[in-house]
């Protein structure tokens, strides 16, 4: 029973969208509002010496962008929160990707000027896949733009996901008058960096007085006849169908400016979900079984450049996880111990007694553990969907200074963070580094200099694709290998991949060679 007690107080949600959108800003907001900080960080304005509290690396604050998925837990109203702030840029959507895989709903946030952006149907679409629940909350209000009605269907058509308005804003940019909740029948007036608890003005019916007292006639009548078109069109909210991922709640504000953030968060802790199950290869995992289980979804290196240390990021999805007690890694049969596990707050951590499912902490790392790694108290399962994706841009990785073993050390750290994907060629003497975008590599040199002393520069490679190769006639896949030896390697697991120069190319040995099977995720079985 004290397991399904902490369980109901717990919620663990991840905040997505397109680049510039407004994501981090929110997610400052919520931790303002909740306490947890004193002061919101300037996501990008270098005149301002504060920083955001998720945006924690050097090179973040230099971007303004966030490059890594940051993980903040806090209390609010008695619950216990688990927030990760992912990153928008397409480069690094596996990180965002697999963070998914550590949640139970998600908020997207949508910038009302731009209007649903590429990144956003993308991230939307990992979503979809999972049936997570999603809230959409509509950003910059407070800046001219189209109004929130014709943006709707856009949301509903480009996210592929039937929308439910909770709150409607009252015009918006230079006369933007305020937000009447339509969750809970109030008006909130607009008032810029508003930080005050009773804010909000409780409305009877729309055809309360203090309407057209509070906004004037015209924009009263405006407001009206907006909310009768919205509850003909979209009716009223169904939380069974939010949980299912069928209905998405829309929100409207402005981040920036603290407003409508408060009642996003006091809506999102009524109806987000509590933890739930996860699937495993043998079977679904309850999070109220007695038995401890969860996986490793990140692991991220020198998170304090001081200490050098490596800190896998783990989601707890069933039982009572302890400090000090022994548990089993899966995939190597070890019993591992964690003295310091510990709760983070961007780069700040502290260490922790316990946790319950929902709760992400993070646990110190000596090479031991890889993405997607399971921990339990004996049993041996291993949790689904989390793979690695076939990059799409390869380098080769050369050697540009003296310090060889800083050089090997780093690049490995860093591709099992998930940043890129290592692969080795010529037995082991090439190192190939393939990513997802561009902007992985200058974030790899940057991290190689600064946080491992090792200067290297990148070559690129005529690859397009690479695919990882499997055969049931390993002699067929032998003779492949030796046909097209110059584009074979191994990943570092020692999986064989074949390096495609194009997709015409790749169709082509896929026809001739019917025996040999490419993966283009890191989900399938390998050779023995």
């Amino acid at each position: 029973m004290a397991n399904e007690t902490e369980i109901a107080k717990r919620r663990t949600f991840a905040i997505i969208s397109h680049p510039d959108a407004g994501k981090t800003t929110l997610t400052e907001k919520f931790l303002l509002f909740a306490g947890a900080i004193q002061s919101a960080g300037a996501v990008k304005s270098n005149k301002i010496k504060k920083t955001t509290t998720s945006d924690f690396m050097e090179i973040e604050r230099q971007r303004g962008i966030s490059v890594a998925s940051a993980v903040m837990s806090f209390e609010y109203r008695g619950l216990e929160i688990t927030l990760l702030d992912t990153p928008g840029h397409k480069d690094f959507a596996e990180d965002t990707y697999r963070t998914l895989t550590a949640v139970d709903s998600v908020i997207l946030v949508v910038d009302s000027v731009k209007g649903v952006e590429e990144q956003t149907e993308k991230l939307m679409k990992v979503c979809r896949m999972r049936n997570t629940p999603v809230i959409i909350f509509v950003n910059k209000l407070d800046r001219e733009g189209p109004m929130l009605i014709d943006l709707m269907d856009d949301l509903e058509k480009k996210l592929d996901i039937s929308v439910c308005p909770l709150s409607w804003p009252i015009s918006r940019g230079q006369s933007f008058k305020g937000v009447y909740s339509l969750y809970n029948r109030s008006l909130l007036l607009f008032s810029p960096n508003k930080t005050a608890q009773d804010d909000s003005i409780a409305i009877s019916s729309l055809d309360d007085k203090q309407l057209d007292e509070r906004l004037t006639t015209e924009f009263a009548s405006q407001l009206r006849d907006d909310v009768a078109l919205v509850d003909g069109v979209y009716g009223s909210f169904n939380r069974e169908k939010y949980l299912a991922g069928l209905q998405a709640p829309v929100f409207c504000g402005s981040a920036l400016n603290n407003f409508g953030v408060r009642e996003l968060l006091d809506t999102f802790i009524t109806i987000a979900p509590t933890p739930g199950p996860r699937p495993a290869d043998k079977r679904i995992v309850q999070p109220t079984e007695e038995a401890f289980s969860g996986f490793v979804f990140k692991i991220h290196a020198n998170i304090d450049p001081r200490h050098r240390d490596r800190i896998a990021f783990f989601r707890v999805c069933s039982g009572k996880f302890n400090r000090g007690d022994f548990y089993h890694h899966v995939r190597s049969g070890a019993r591992l111990r964690f003295n310091n596990p510990a709760s983070f707050m961007g780069q700040k951590k502290e260490v922790i007694e316990e946790a319950y499912p929902g709760d992400v902490i993070g646990l110190y790392d000596r090479d031991t553990f890889k993405i997607g790694d399971t921990l339990t108290q004996g049993e041996d399962i291993n949790f689904q969907g989390i793979p690695s994706f076939s990059p799409e841009i390869f380098r080769e990785l050369v050697n540009t200074g003296m310090k060889s073993k800083q050089l090997e050390k780093g690049i490995n750290q860093l591709t099992d963070e998930g940043v890129a994907q290592l692969f080795l060629m010529d037995r082991g003497r090439r190192k190939i580094v393939g990513t997802v975008g561009q902007l992985q590599f200058d974030v790899i040199l940057y991290r190689l200099k600064n946080e491992y002393g090792a200067e290297c520069r990148f070559e690129p490679k005529d690859f397009v694709r690479a695919c990882w190769i499997t055969s049931d006639d390993l002699k067929k896949l032998e003779e492949f290998c030796e046909y097209k030896a110059d584009r074979v390697g191994y990943d570092k697991n020692g999986n064989l991949v074949f390096f495609a120069e194009s997709e015409w190319m790749l169709k082509h040995y896929m026809e001739q060679n019917p025996g040999i099977y490419f993966h283009f995720t890191s989900d399938f079985k390998p050779n023995v």
